[in-house]
């Protein structure tokens, strides 16, 4: 009990407050037999004695039971605080004498005073940065908090804090293993640390990294600014560094002078952006990177693309030109938002590197998902698993990096191993740390809003001149060659600018971030304008049936439920049938046969939303054993990836997207969770996969599998919303069509996107094999079912499928109807789900030779040439359209013109359907049958149009 009622005035207050500082608590011990009771500094981890305590206590008795970090200090503090070197014994029980007493709180004392700068050393790498002199402009006090930690050494009676004073200055102390401020030093003065600590934290680096928790990384960090020197270049470094701030600022300079009343989106303020984009290429090419992909906004990309990418300036001059004509179909984009593709030799390792940057819109942050997606790809395709040889770069500014949601949905794909790029260097263009020397853009008046800041931006030195001056006084240049370097670059840009007046077309195709080189002609043409079918042989339908039945691995215990799934899909395979699942399957294994990479990504793509794909199969008795059979289906197969994304749909449905960007030779699938989440990404929908081709001449064939239908499950899980795909698709309403030999075809290439609706699994199985099979790609938007999946009648042979056969865009009535066209009053068009209601209902009414059911498997580009021989076979028959959707949803709005226009306005097309609502579905199940008793009734009775006009 001595020991421990002599701990307290061992420790001393300031040590226990020290301590306290640092996670450690105090609690009292308590003896009745004792007197009152004794406080103790109380560690909250170990809940008990103070840790240092416990370390010193146990090395006094077994110096062997501690760290040899923490052996080596308790003996050189006893050996300072004695007369002696300290000689470690076991704890007696019995009261000490004084002198031995005196001794120990000697030691003790010099304990706490290591203990104390320690943390001091650790409470600069926390809050060092509060102190940092970040601010070029000096105005940050009338913005943001000036507090400063009160542990930080600012003035000399801050000491106090750590109880020790000014005579403690010029003492050494040990060291930790968590610093490197003393390089090959064990000890250091304290005024040393304190200085070395300002100069690596309360500069004009911030560095705010103590929060991460892997222990490596921290050391990493530390090491890297800490260690003396680190920091120091060479005079070789420096005026590269020079001449790319020339550079930088020159560009600047010289758009302002030739285009002032341009929007240009300069990087005045910033200009240090560019040495430092390059400096990160360049010690990424020494490290072995062979290809970097940037995204950033349009805020110095002008610059980028002209001294990081290396783009010819006189494309970029050119661009200013508004009497440039464009040589592209589509709307081009403006300057600021192109992208770029170039492989070059960096000159710093001589080593080849390619550099991509991501063409992006202004929607801040958009690209990010885009550029982690082409980044796995490049990966995936060269065997990077580990991303040494692909690596991407994202610059961002700071307002959009903390507000815009999707920067977080791109950063945690970090992790998830199907989506990971082993990292990315993310810069931050910082207006605190740096600044706009104009508004948001050239024709912006900062002064309007932001007085005193702008008045003092325009009294800032430019930094050129600034680091200049530094290093002409430093005789590391002379005057004449800085001026030289000057003339060289506003040479380079006057003779270029020269170049640029020569151009009289603007090829946007220059401009291509994402080239395919091989699979179009030189002059970016497709190769043919026609598409093979799509069926493929019986032989290899029934392989890949047997495996999608089968386990492919020896003593694999799957669930006894897949067990019946299973045996269902080898049964469908003897009987020469497939359900929507199998479809997909056989589409997916005859691509992986002809050597085409399938990524299937999205929420449980890997089961299936609803249970019914289940490509990835677990053992039920050994934890995380998987099996993808699909990867067993051939010798040489190309691989297959299914991967179920994070819960996330504008960063998953942007990352695939830029998967897809890679390479023309794989099919890229996102599915939604149900149809009507796609909304969520409805920026990368607006913006990239509507848009793409038209803005940036790049083609792209990610598929969207958005489930849809009316079944009575509420306004959230029933509608994809159709019409919003329609309404921004380009084929014109009004334009009657030349139905020339590649009609079918052609009509594909000039649409921006693919919009289907499939009603059998035949469809769906040609429809993902003709996206690949195509000579050019286009994204194609697919209405999956959910009801379907099951229903007994959504079942195709085989002869739907084999080879010869095709994807079918109108699918024709085949029935009693189709035998006698001339007795046929009504013909109802229609697509999806409907109908097998549709039919379902026809033969209860018994109208089978009455009324033709035509569906539309292929919604927009509209198949005229189809519906027109459609609707002139049964030239006495009413028309109808019927959708289970609202009538301001689904499809109507954009059929009807098209039918109109097909038709010469002659005949109506009438609408039959649910009427115009708020929102896509009820969630009620009566309302829904009854809606839905009411539609079909109409639809059937031939009446109902009877004294209308249309």
């Amino acid at each position: 009990m001595s020991q421990l009622r002599l701990l307290p005035s061992r420790l001393g207050a300031q040590a226990s407050r020290l301590l306290a500082a640092h996670g450690v608590q105090r609690f009292s011990w308590y003896s009745r037999s004792s007197g009152p009771p004794a406080t103790f500094p109380s560690s909250t981890v170990r809940g008990g004695s103070s840790y240092m305590e416990e370390m010193y206590f146990a090395w006094l008795e077994n110096p062997q039971s501690v760290h040899k970090s923490w052996d080596s200090f308790f003996r050189k503090a006893s050996e300072e605080a004695s007369y002696g070197p300290a000689q470690p014994r076991p704890l007696s029980v019995v009261p000490e004498s004084r002198p031995a007493v005196l001794s120990r709180t000697k030691t003790s004392k010099l304990v706490e005073d290591h203990l104390a700068v320690q943390s001091l050393i650790r409470a600069y790498q926390i809050r060092g940065h509060h102190v940092a002199q970040l601010d070029p402009l000096g105005i940050l006090d009338a913005d943001l908090d000036s507090f400063v930690p009160s542990d930080l050494i600012t003035t000399i009676d801050k000491l106090a804090f750590y109880d020790l004073r000014e005579a403690d200055l010029d003492k050494e102390f040990q060291l930790p293993t968590t610093t490197f401020i003393g390089g090959s030093e064990n000890t250091l003065s304290l005024r040393e640390i304190i200085r070395r600590l300002e100069n690596t934290y309360c500069q004009h680096i911030g560095l705010e990294f103590m929060f991460i928790n892997d222990v490596e990384q921290c050391q990493w960090i530390r090491q890297k600014f800490e260690t003396p020197g680190v920091m120091q270049f060479s005079s070789e470094e420096k005026r590269t560094l020079l001449a790319r701030l020339v550079r930088s600022m020159r560009f600047e300079d010289f758009l302002a002078r030739k285009w002032s009343s341009e929007k240009r989106f300069g990087l005045e303020g910033c200009e240090v952006m560019i040495p430092a984009l390059k400096t990160i290429i360049d010690k990424s090419s020494e490290m072995g990177i062979e290809n970097v992909i940037l995204g950033m906004p349009h805020r110095g990309r002008l610059n980028v693309l002209a001294n990081v990418i290396r783009k010819d300036l006189e494309q970029i001059f050119c661009q200013f030109d508004p009497k440039l004509e464009a040589a592209d179909e589509g709307s081009g984009d403006v300057k600021y938002h192109l992208g770029m593709y170039h492989e070059r030799i960096n000159r710093v390792t001589n080593r080849n590197i390619t550099l991509s940057l991501v063409a992006n819109p202004s929607h801040l942050e958009a690209v990010d998902p885009v550029v982690q997606g082409k980044t796995k790809a490049e990966q995936f395709y060269r065997g990077d698993a580990q991303g040494k040889k692909v690596m991407s770069i994202l610059v961002h500014g700071d307002a959009a990096f903390a507000g815009q949601g999707v920067v977080y949905e791109t950063f945690h794909l970090s992790d998830l191993p199907s989506y990971t790029t082993n990292g990315t260097v993310h810069v931050v263009v910082n207006n605190q740390v740096c600044y706009r020397r104009r508004g948001h853009n050239e024709m912006d008046e900062p002064m309007f809003t932001q007085p005193l800041m702008y008045k003092q931006i325009h009294r800032q030195v430019p930094v050129l001149k600034k680091y200049a001056d530094k290093l002409i006084a430093e005789g590391t240049v002379t005057l004449q060659e800085f001026e030289e370097e000057i003339a060289k670059y506003d040479r380079i840009c006057e003779e270029a600018f020269g170049r640029s007046k020569d151009k009289k077309i603007l090829h946007i195709k220059h401009w291509l971030d994402s080239p395919w080189p091989g699979f179009f002609t030189v002059d970016g043409e497709p190769k043919s304008m026609t598409c093979p079918a799509t069926g493929i042989p019986e032989d290899m339908l029934t392989h890949i049936g047997e495996v999608a039945s089968s386990v492919p691995l020896e003593d694999f215990k799957i669930h006894t439920g897949l067990s019946r799934i299973l045996r269902g899909r080898a049964d469908m395979t003897r009987k020469r049938t497939v359900d929507w699942a199998l479809a997909e399957y056989m589409a997916f294994g005859s691509l992986l046969k002809e050597g085409i990479h399938v990524r299937l990504s999205g929420q449980d793509v890997e089961r299936g939303t609803f249970s019914h794909r289940h490509h990835v199969l677990h053992d039920q008795e050994v934890d995380r054993r998987t099996c993808v059979p699909m990867n067993h289906l051939w010798p040489h197969q190309a691989p297959y990836t299914v991967c179920n994304s994070s819960l996330s749909e504008y960063g998953v449905l942007g990352f695939e997207l830029g998967y897809a960007m890679a390479s023309p030779n794989a099919l890229v699938l996102w599915e939604a969770q149900f149809g009507d989440f796609h909304n969520t990404a409805q920026c990368i929908i607006d913006q990239f996969v509507s848009t793409g081709q038209a803005k940036w001449v790049r083609h792209n064939g990610v598929v969207l599998l958005l489930p849809h239908g009316m079944e009575g499950m509420g306004p959230e899980h029933s509608s994809a919303r159709p019409e919003r795909f329609l309404q921004m698709s380009n084929d014109d309403s009004d334009a009657y069509p030349a139905f020339t030999q590649d009609f079918e075809v052609r009509q594909l290439y000039d649409c921006n996107w693919i919009v289907v609706n499939c009603s059998t699994p035949a469809s769906y199985f040609h429809v993902l094999r003709r996206q690949i099979l195509l000579p050019f790609r286009k994204p194609l938007i697919i209405f999956t079912p959910k009801s379907l999946l099951r229903h007994p009648e959504a079942k195709s042979s085989f002869d739907q499928m084999v080879s010869g056969t095709s994807f079918q865009r109108v699918i024709p009535e085949d029935g009693a109807a189709a035998q006698a066209p001339g007795q046929v009053r009504r013909l109802i068009f229609c697509t999806g789900k409907v109908y097998y209601d549709l039919v379902k209902e026809r033969s209860s009414q018994g109208l089978d030779e009455h009324v033709a059911i035509t569906r539309l498997e292929q919604i927009s580009p509209f198949p005229f040439d189809l519906i027109k021989r459609e609707a002139e076979k049964y030239p006495g028959a009413e028309l109808v359209w019927c959708q289970e959707e609202h009538k301001n949803m689904g499809y109507y709005d954009y059929i009807s013109p098209r039918f109109m226009t097909i038709l010469g306005r002659a005949r109506p097309i009438w609408y039959v359907g649910r009427d115009p609502a708020a929102a896509p579905a009820t969630g009620n199940r009566n309302t829904h049958l009854v809606s839905l008793k009411k539609f079909l009734d109409t639809a059937f009775n031939l009446q109902a149009f009877e004294g209308k006009t249309f």
